[in-house]
């Protein structure tokens, strides 16, 4: 299978692991990752560049190219680039949403809108995507200016791992918050990923008719 019948995926670092899931469970063989780094997560404003680079270098390489990004606190910067190469993206306004699921999602919004959102992969690096890169380790004065209009952690858990959990309630506990933890599994994430595959095919129909 050449590139050019292949499908690409830009996207968040931190979706990596859940992408390489999706796809082996699915059995998705005619789809590529490409992970931008997930240090973006807090810089969002280095998300459009480096994506409008890499969709520039693999736009003749492959028969289809899939956004791996919410909006990421983009301010629509990313519908603008998805617009201007006629891509798709990931629905919704950020992965919290898009694994909780956009009417669960809603409804945790709605009944407590200070809510603060882990997933594994923030679990996992909370350390150094939270803490350090809020300057709670050194500036432990911050935490309130921070986090003081929140009322509780939401651990959107993508998988079943009682360790990971413990470390969400560590985490819950350094931020002063009481956690919530809600098995979402991929949520609506993993439905999106398959549909590329009817995507793909809809796309090699219509070109072996060209043919």
């Amino acid at each position: 299978m050449s590139t050019q019948d292949k499908t690409l995926i830009i996207a968040c670092g931190a979706l990596a692991r859940e992408l390489s899931e999706v796809i082996s469970i699915n059995n998705l063989k005619h789809i590529e990752v490409e992970c931008l780094p997930a240090s973006y997560h807090n810089s969002p404003e280095k998300i459009p560049v480096a994506l409008e680079e890499r969709i520039q270098k693999a736009l003749n390489d492959y028969d289809q190219i899939f956004v791996g990004y919410a909006d990421c606190g983009t301010g629509g910067k990313v519908d603008k680039i998805c617009e201007k190469f006629g891509l798709e993206r990931l629905s919704g306004a950020h992965c919290y949403e898009f694994f909780a699921g956009r009417d669960n999602f809603a409804s945790i919004q709605e009944n407590e809108i200070g809510s603060f959102y882990l997933t594994d992969f923030l679990v996992k690096h909370f350390e150094r995507l939270v803490v350090k890169a809020l300057w709670l380790d050194t500036h432990p004065e911050l935490l309130n200016e921070y986090f003081g209009n929140y009322t509780q952690v939401v651990y959107l858990a993508q998988t079943n791992d009682p360790q990971l959990e413990e470390q969400a309630r560590e985490s819950a506990k350094k931020l002063g918050l009481d956690l919530v933890v809600l098995r979402t599994g991929y949520g609506d994430f993993e439905t999106e990923i398959i549909s590329l595959q009817n995507n793909h095919k809809e796309s090699q129909l219509s070109k072996s008719t060209r043919e």
